[in-house]
C-alpha cells in the first residue's frame, strides 16, 4: 500500500524527464510508490468471515431511519463533492464514488473521513493506480487478497465497489486484529506496522475530509 510519500529525489527526476522528453513524459501514468500488505495465514473462520463480507453484493443504496439523517447525509455528500471536484471533475462519477465509499465504510464500521484520507494517500483517488508492489485501485489492494477471500480475479480489484469493499473489509480486519488500535491497523494495511510515516500521512489527510469540520 502507498505511503503517500515520494522517495527523495524522485520529484527532481520527474522534472528532468519532463524536460528531456517533453509533453510525452507528462502523459505517462504516475506510478504509485507503495508499501505492501503482508500475506499472513488466515484461520479458516477468519477467511470464511472475510469471504462472506466480500461476497455480499448488496448495492450501495443509503437507507436512513429519519428525514434528519437523510438531510445530514446529503449535506455531507455536497461538502465532500466540493472538496473532491479537482480529483474527479465529472459530477456523476464523483457522486457515485462518494456514495459507494460512504456505503462501504459505514458497512464496515469505519469513519468515512478516515477512508477518504486513506484513498487520498494510497492512490490520489485514481481508480486504475498500480503500485510498484502490484497493489491495485483506489485502496491499493494486494492481489493475494483476491485469492484468499475473493474469486481470484485480480482484474476485479479495479472495479470501484469491489475495490472499496476489499479496502474497508481488510482495514476492519486489521483493526479487529489490533484490538481497535488504528495506528497499528493502518501500519498493517501498509505493511509497515510500528512505523509512523504511513499512519501519520493517513491521519493528516483524513482531517481534510472530516465532516462537519473540526
Amino acid at each position: 500500500m502507498s505511503s503517500g510519500l515520494s522517495p527523495p529525489g524522485s520529484r527532481r527526476r520527474d522534472l528532468v524527464a519532463a524536460a528531456l522528453l517533453g509533453p510525452a513524459a507528462l502523459a505517462w501514468p504516475r506510478v504509485v510508490r507503495a508499501g505492501a500488505q503482508i500475506e499472513e495465514p488466515l484461520a479458516d473462520a477468519v477467511r470464511s468471515a472475510l469471504t462472506a463480507a466480500i461476497a455480499d453484493r448488496a448495492p450501495p443504496k443509503p437507507q436512513f431511519a429519519s428525514i434528519d439523517e437523510r438531510l445530514a447525509h446529503l449535506r455531507w455528500l455536497g461538502a465532500m463533492s466540493d472538496k473532491l471536484r479537482k480529483q474527479k471533475t465529472e459530477l456523476v462519477t464523483r457522486v457515485e464514488f462518494l456514495e459507494t465509499l460512504w456505503y462501504e465504510s459505514t458497512r464496515a464500521g469505519l469513519e468515512t473521513g478516515l477512508m477518504l484520507g486513506l484513498v487520498e494517500v494510497e492512490s490520489a483517488f485514481r481508480k486504475y493506480a498500480i503500485s510498484v508492489a502490484g497493489a491495485r485501485g483506489y485502496t491499493q489492494v494486494m492481489p493475494f487478497w483476491a485469492r484468499l477471500i475473493g474469486d481470484g480475479d485480480v482484474a476485479r480489484l479495479f472495479h470501484m465497489q469491489t475495490n472499496l469493499r476489499f479496502g474497508c473489509v481488510i482495514l476492519r480486519h486489521y483493526l479487529d486484529l489490533e484490538q481497535g488500535d488504528l495506528f497499528f491497523a493502518l501500519g498493517r494495511y501498509n505493511g509497515s506496522r510500528g512505523r509512523p510515516e504511513y499512519p501519520n500521512a493517513v491521519f493528516a489527510a483524513s482531517r481534510n475530509w472530516t465532516y462537519p469540520p473540526r
